[in-house]
């Protein structure tokens, strides 16, 4: 499925989003994706379209609205000191390595809650044991995108590096 998926963002993130459903099934069948691969991915994608559409702030249309998101501050975005907390069924389908670069681009500031919780959704939704790191950056990569968003140069690169083609100095 990460296949799939690193395929379509290189394909079309600079684009102004996929193409329909049916069409991009046609497109990822032709360069020879499985079938079932494609039928995850897409099923990924529109669970990715949900979470993005249901994460961006809302503003209060009303008076009152406004004023019951006053009086409930649990529906406001999170304080910049506020702490995410994994539960044990996040920390085992993520893994250490997720977990550390999840807080590492949350300290860094280029991970805004809204964003990390729509990364940890769609790794949540990822099939398969612990999710590997490579397929968390594509998943971090997707999200943005899905925002409309262009991480900086410097996450860019970090998404993109391969550790393993690092030489310890």
């Amino acid at each position: 499925m990460f296949e799939v998926l690193a395929f379509v963002y290189e394909n079309y993130y600079a684009d102004e989003g996929c193409p329909e459903p049916a069409h991009l099934q046609r497109k990822l069948s032709a360069v020879g994706f499985a079938s079932d691969e494609i039928e995850d991915a897409l099923a990924w994608l529109q669970g990715l379209n949900s979470a993005a559409h249901s994460a961006r702030p809302r503003v209060p249309e009303t008076l009152e609205a406004s004023a019951k998101l006053a009086a409930e501050p649990w529906l406001r975005q999170p304080l910049p000191t506020s702490v995410r907390i994994y539960p044990p069924y996040e920390q085992n389908h993520l893994g250490p390595q997720c977990l550390g670069f999840i807080r590492f681009l949350d300290s860094a500031g280029v991970l805004p809650a809204h964003l990390r919780e729509v990364v940890l959704d769609r790794a949540m939704a990822a099939p398969g044991g612990p999710v590997a790191l490579d397929e968390l950056k594509v998943i971090i990569l997707m999200v943005y995108w899905s925002f409309g968003l262009e991480p900086d140069a410097l996450v860019l690169d970090e998404l993109c590096d391969d550790a393993n083609d690092r030489v310890a100095h």
